[in-house]
């Protein structure tokens, strides 16, 4: 198991801290900043967006003022002047401009943002452009975020990143400061792995590289949350466990799920409010005074399923004679990325299916849809969500969709039915709605008819449940969560970067340099060198066997390489590098200038009856094969598709062991291979040779696997013992990875030399 057992949660007691500066990283700024026709001057509206919205809610609820937001002001300002006037406004209202040109915008947001990820990432595969100039600009703008993030850093900020935007800033931010605590939120669905797949295998692996520059990668649904995971696993072959990605970096990066929520307060209260109160009687009132309104609100965004439920609409109106005249649909569709010609399409799409509903059904005095294609003002949604009888939101994909949950807390009175699609992420939590498939017209229809007859009492227990959850997991208990989440990493990162050696290593090499008689004990697969994907192609480069060949070189030293590799494999790399070697985790010992030899009576007769059943699994799992050792069997499945590769293994383990339980054999499992050999062989049991035989005064170790467990507990306590990797180990000290172990080899030759 890993770091995970060496503290909980509750031992933690972690609290968000306020008193810290935030680096908020968007896109788009809160505000909009406009050229003004008078020279040196700018105007500002706000931006609009569940982004914006959202972040700005909880810095209000939290009354947060130590932060600066970073992001792109809206428009091209060319002239300095007028530069200089918008850069004064916004540093007085805590924001920091991103300053990009016309063409890296185009090629940025217009093009890869959403061009390519944004129609992929909603699984609208036949939209997605994949553009080699449309990446390059991404690029591009994310290094320009970059260093305008780096141009305000201080100690001990926390970077919190949004959105598929930015997906390559963490990254970035990481190379140039690799102590910052950074956090990265996505509020757009993250595909399915064979979704994902479709990018260019350089731009994805980037991405995800990008991402996990963050300590902690955030969600909305436990499922984009696997996705992600699943994508790092096969596309990357990190390991990840209870949502920690361990990539060999030596920092901890984890990846949660976090439904963003709203301000719940402000809209329910709103629903009250006189002026609001006033704006729904005045719609009621021209309205025929029975009708039933269901509500559509929605971006014009091809997402958003609006034609899909028009379709719906209609299904229901043929289907129901009886409510023609009776009911409406108020569809409001806000304007959203005009110069895309899909969206385009998209509004002469929905003018025409509603000029056709209202056209077939419609009567002098009864329009069936009333259709509106602008922005509405916030008094006058949280009306219309007042007196709407049915909210009909149903996406074609959504990350969160923050409209459902507004609609359910402005239900003051308890009234009113959610129709909600599947395929929103909010449908994870509001599972009283009327949950519909979005694409099937007679499901939304059944919908429709249902929501209408649905008794008072039935509309009020669903919407009483869903507003007590929305109510305690509000867009402050969203940010505090997410917050939080990056302090209990920070705390677990302590814990392990405690074990890291820091002055120790001062101490290590001047004992080292009083020896008389050191010994270094170094495993080779993921400690001196990383892990390679197929195990025969992991010969040692020339600097490794040059360091071993001048620690052996030193003659008080006594060098000795502990591996699972066999005695051909050992001696063909390491022939000159004059010094002991160990085959098979134990099996076999072969001392400087000597032969090999086995470390105990050894048998091999167990081999024949084994085999089958590692043959049988390798069949089973592509990618997966056995090496076949003098006393030993080892079936490696690095090269296999991970997640597969993972539940074979387990299985197979299981059923080796039960199948061995008589035999005088072990069954162990390391760093991607399953181990069977005989009883009682292991490093520890070779290390102990070398102990007794040359009784050093010094002692260095250093694994990364399982199988070097062994060694750490076979030395005495005095012994300078070095895990490689964030795991908990009965070594002293951990190294993050295996640069790390060559570099304090360096420093114990230079001071062998000295």
């Amino acid at each position: 198991m890993l770091l995970l057992r060496t503290c909980d949660a509750q031992s933690l007691k972690l609290k968000t801290v306020y008193n810290i500066r935030y680096v908020i990283v968007s896109n788009r700024l809160p505000i909009t900043f406009h050229h003004k026709r008078s020279p040196g001057g700018s105007g500002v509206v706000k931006s609009v967006g569940g982004l914006a919205t959202g972040m700005n809610s909880y810095l209000n609820a939290k009354q947060m003022k130590n932060y600066v937001w970073v992001g792109w002001p809206g428009t091209e300002f060319e002239g300095r002047s007028e530069r200089r006037s918008m850069e004064r406004q916004a540093a007085a209202l805590n924001l920091k401009p991103v300053l990009l040109d016309r063409d890296t915008v185009k090629g940025f947001y217009n093009g890869f943002c959403n061009r390519t990820i944004y129609p992929l990432f909603h699984y609208f595969m036949n939209y997605a452009s994949y553009d080699e100039e449309y990446w390059a600009a991404y690029k591009k703008a994310n290094v320009a975020f970059s260093e305008a993030v780096e141009g305000i850093l201080q100690s001990g900020d926390v970077v919190w990143v949004h959105d598929y935007h930015l997906m390559l800033l963490p990254a970035l931010l990481r190379e140039r400061h690799p102590d910052i605590k950074i956090g990265f939120f996505l509020h757009i669905p993250f595909p399915s792995f064979e979704i994902f797949r479709v990018l260019p295998h350089a731009w994805r692996t980037d991405i995800l590289k990008g991402l996990l520059g963050s300590d902690l990668i955030g969600f909305h649904t436990y499922e984009y949350t696997n996705h992600f995971l699943t994508s790092v696993t096969r596309t990357l072959g990190h390991d990840v466990e209870f949502g920690y990605v361990y990539d060999g970096s030596g920092r901890l990066k984890r990846a949660d799920t976090f439904p963003m929520g709203i301000d719940y307060k402000r809209f329910s209260e709103a629903a009250t409010a006189p002026d609001v109160v006033e704006d729904a009687t005045e719609i009621r009132s021209a309205l025929p005074k029975d009708l039933k309104i269901i509500l559509s609100m929605d971006r014009l965004d091809y997402t958003k399923g609006i034609y899909n439920r028009l379709l719906g609409y209609e299904e229901f109106l043929a289907a129901n004679r009886e409510m023609h005249g009776k009911v409406v649909l108020m569809l409001v569709a806000v304007p959203s990325r005009e110069e895309i010609k899909e969206y385009q399409k998209l509004r002469q799409s929905i003018d025409e299916l509603v000029g056709r509903i209202n056209g077939k059904f419609g009567y002098i005095g009864w329009a069936p849809v009333l259709y509106q294609y602008k922005s509405i003002p916030s008094k006058r949604l949280s009306a219309l969500y007042g007196i709407s009888d049915v909210a009909l939101i149903t996406p074609l994909r959504d990350g969160m969709n923050l409209i459902a949950k507004e609609y359910v807390a402005s239900k003051s009175n308890g009234d009113g039915v959610l129709i909600l699609s599947e395929m929103a992420g909010a449908a994870k939590e509001l599972n009283e709605a009327i949950i519909v498939n979005p694409y099937q017209p007679n499901e939304i229809a059944h919908a429709i008819e249902s929501a209408l007859k649905m008794p008072l009492g039935e509309q009020q227990r669903r919407m009483k449940a869903m507003q007590e959850r929305l109510k305690i997991y509000d867009i402050a208990r969203w940010g505090d969560e997410f917050l939080n989440g990056m302090t209990e990493i920070s705390e677990r990162q302590k814990v392990f970067d405690a074990k890291l050696p820091g002055r120790e290593v001062k101490k290590l090499v001047a004992a080292y340099r009083k020896a008389r008689r050191p010994i270094l004990l170094l495993d080779y697969d993921g400690t001196l060198v990383s892990y390679s994907k197929d195990f025969n192609k992991a010969a040692p480069p020339a600097e490794i066997i040059s360091m071993l060949k001048s620690l052996s070189s030193v003659s008080k030293n006594k060098v000795v390489l502990l591996s699972g590799r066999s005695k051909e494999t050992l001696t063909k790399w390491f022939s000159t590098a004059g010094i002991s070697l160990v085959a098979e985790h134990g099996a076999m010992i072969k001392e400087k200038g000597g032969d090999w030899k086995p470390t105990r009576p050894l048998t091999v007769d167990w081999k024949e009856r084994v085999m089958p059943i590692l043959k049988t699994y390798t069949y089973r799992l592509p990618g997966s094969s056995i090496e076949e050792k003098e006393f030993t069997l080892v079936w490696h499945y690095r090269a296999a598709e991970p997640e597969f590769a993972d539940l074979r293994a387990a299985e197979m383990a299981y059923n080796l062991r039960k199948f061995t339980n008589n035999m005088d054999v072990q069954v162990s499992t390391g760093n991607k291979i399953i181990e069977i050999k005989n009883a009682g062989v292991n490093k520890g049991l070779a290390a102990t040779y070398f102990i007794n035989k040359y009784k050093p005064d010094f002692i260095l170790a250093v694994g990364d696997d399982t199988t070097d467990e062994d060694t750490f507990k076979s030395l005495p306590k005095y012994a300078y013992t070095f895990r490689v990797g964030m795991v908990q180990s009965y070594a002293r000290f951990n190294l993050r990875r295996s640069a790390d172990v060559v570099r304090l080899l360096g420093k114990i030759l230079k001071s062998g030399k000295a």
